[in-house]
């Protein structure tokens, strides 16, 4: 009897060992599989964004602020170079004229660097901001000024102070230099200040660039510009104790920044693939990585 028991047991034990093995190898083999789904979900999401890239074609047209070149470049090279069948094409004549386009449909975007007026929005222009830029006041390298307080600089620009001994500086005549009707850069400064009208400047430049060299290369010189340009070739004056950086922008800290809008004429969504396609590049990691490396912040 000892014996049979033995060996019945016996028998289970092997019984139990075989089913265990099937066990695992049906364990080993699901895994398998669900890692062969994964594999073969991955590939086909990789094939369907190399689908979506070769796919796109077309072009674009973007016109409008001289502020907005070093984005609106960058922008176009990173974005033609991950679609090679785009073309887009930029013009930069101030942003009234870019809002027009756009408005006009001689121009898929409009680009300015202010807000879009009331009288523009009842046109159907839609107002599309892709990012947040600073306005920094810069003078010549020599200048002994190193800040202004925001009355100050209301007084530069009204006539009120026109010598920097007045302003933190040595005794010079104050040259004033500024922007052309219709730019957007001069639009914000004056509106953030409530300057509408009010300026005296010595010099009204049609470009970005012109402010920066005649800034640079005129003693005793006050200019505003896109925080984007800076260079070592003008002296950058801190306001209200406040150097324009993207951190204080951020922190609300300095008072002179404003919107970079990319405008169009009806919704985001109602514009052709390719567009719509620029504006969700924008809007990606990708998209705010490269608002971030040209001095800017990222609208959201």
């Amino acid at each position: 009897m000892k014996k049979r028991d033995f060996k019945v047991f016996a028998l289970l034990g092997a019984a139990f060992l075989i089913m265990g093995n099937l066990a695992g190898c049906g364990s080993n083999n699901t895994e398998t599989q669900a890692s062969a789904a994964g594999t073969s979900a991955g590939t086909t999401a990789a094939a369907s964004s190399e689908e979506a890239a070769a796919d796109l074609k077309g072009s674009i047209s973007m016109v409008g602020s001289t502020s907005m070149e070093k984005f609106a470049t960058a922008l176009g090279e990173v974005f033609m170079e991950k679609y090679p069948d785009v073309t887009i094409q930029t013009e930069f004549i101030g942003s009234g004229a870019g809002i027009e386009a756009a408005g006009n449909g001689s121009a898929d975007i409009g680009n300015s660097s202010r807000n879009l007026k009331d009288e523009e929005k009842a046109k159907g222009i839609a107002e599309n901001i892709v990012a947040i830029d600073g306005i920094a006041v810069i003078t010549s390298s020599d200048n002994t000024a190193e800040n202004l307080t925001k009355d100050e600089l209301i007084s530069i620009y009204n006539g009120t102070i026109t010598n920097w001994k007045d302003a933190g500086g040595a005794d010079q005549p104050i040259v004033v230099i500024g922007r052309e009707a219709g730019s957007g850069t001069r639009s914000a400064f004056e509106e953030l200040l409530k300057l509408e009208d009010a300026c005296k400047y010595s010099n009204e430049l049609d470009s970005t660039g012109a402010v920066m060299a005649k800034a640079a290369s005129t003693p005793g010189s006050i200019g505003y510009v896109s925080l984007d340009v800076l260079d070592d070739t003008v002296k950058t004056l801190n306001l209200e104790g406040t150097a324009p950086t993207p951190e204080n922008i951020k922190a609300g800290s300095y008072f002179l920044s404003r919107p970079f809008v990319m405008a169009t004429k009806g919704e985001i969504s109602e514009q052709k693939d390719v567009v719509q396609a620029l504006f969700e590049f924008i809007q990606s990691d990708e998209g705010k990585q490269l608002v971030e490396s040209v001095g800017l912040i990222p609208a959201n």
